[in-house]
């Protein structure tokens, strides 16, 4: 099949759909109807000679084909556009949307001042925020379903580029007037307590000492290693995890309403903290830091408009 046979619009309709999974997202973000993209997909799947997507319970599912030539068509639209604006990007002027990708705790830390500094820096920029609660971050980069990711990892694959924003240390955390705010901490009285957790796989996986590794990428999935580090070390007296969640927000609320002890991240305990809701325990051993960071792929490296985010990105970070 020659490239000439084919409408260079459609490859544009495919990865919307490819984004967005859905022919009604892909409309909004084209401004076009949800009949005009259905029957534009309908000529691509003609001259391709495969369905591309198959819809079931709502999600259109890219086939086999339509994976392998996703991150093909990304990368050449890409370059297309390079070559027709990037020597012009102006970032008052620009109407570009960003796919980011966060969990609640990207969501929480980073999106609120991100978007606060573009809304003076870049009023038509749009941000798309896509939850990840499983370590598939690098397949949506891969694929081009997103321009940038916040979290914390370990090992990523050289193809990934990455900037630390900030470095992030667990707090320990019970309510006010919680019986472990009085007399000495120790392990044990820590112990007696039950805890709440959080897994962002929403299982009980947390291999590797709470990082769990997906193609190539080793990413933090349980912050509590107060708990597994016990167990593994042979102590007999072990914590007891009452509560598994996949969702940080859940947390303090849970906490400040039980005799719950929890592990947040310090970013995330600061403001509760500052209100009176809870307390920060003064821990009887070294705590864990972790450094939070944004990382993209290696093929936006000369994407103007996407080194300017990042940028945008590590300035709108308030001081640690």
């Amino acid at each position: 099949m020659s490239i000439r046979k084919v409408d260079l619009n459609l490859f544009r309709v495919f990865e919307a759909v490819m984004v967005h999974r859905s022919i009604i997202g892909a409309s909004r973000e084209l401004h076009l109807t949800p009949s005009a993209v259905s029957h534009a997909l309908t000529r691509l799947r003609t001259v391709l000679s495969d369905r591309l997507f198959v819809a079931a319970d709502g999600v259109m599912t890219p086939t086999a084909r339509a994976m392998e030539l996703a991150p093909h068509i990304r990368a050449g639209l890409e370059r297309i556009d390079g070559a027709l604006v990037r020597k012009h990007f102006d970032p008052t002027a620009t109407s570009r949307v960003f796919r980011l990708a966060a969990s609640d705790y990207g969501s929480l830390t980073v999106i609120p001042h991100l978007a606060a500094r573009l809304a003076r820096s870049a009023p038509k920029v749009d941000l798309r925020v896509f939850p990840f609660n499983r370590p598939d971050t690098v397949r949506q980069l891969d694929d081009g379903r997103i321009d940038l990711a916040f979290s914390w990892f370990s090992e990523l694959p050289e193809r990934m580029r990455r900037h630390t924003l900030w470095r992030d240390r667990e707090t320990v955390i019970v309510r006010k007037g919680h019986p472990l705010t009085e007399g000495p901490l120790t392990r044990e009285r820590l112990l007696s307590y039950p805890h709440i957790v959080v897994e962002l796989t929403g299982s009980n996986d947390a291999a590797n000492h709470g990082y769990l590794d997906d193609r190539g990428v080793s990413r933090r999935v349980w912050i509590e290693r107060f708990l597994m580090e016990l167990r593994e070390d042979g102590e007999t007296t072990a914590g007891r995890a009452a509560v598994s969640v996949p969702h940080f927000a859940t947390v303090i609320p849970t906490v400040i309403h039980s005799d719950m002890v929890a592990t947040l991240p310090q970013s995330l305990v600061h403001a509760a903290s500052q209100r009176g809701d809870v307390v920060a325990l003064s821990l009887p051993y070294d705590p864990l830091t972790v450094n939070v960071e944004a990382i993209w792929h290696e093929r936006s490296e000369q994407d103007p408009a996407l080194k300017w985010l990042i940028s945008e990105t590590i300035a709108a970070m308030p001081p640690s």
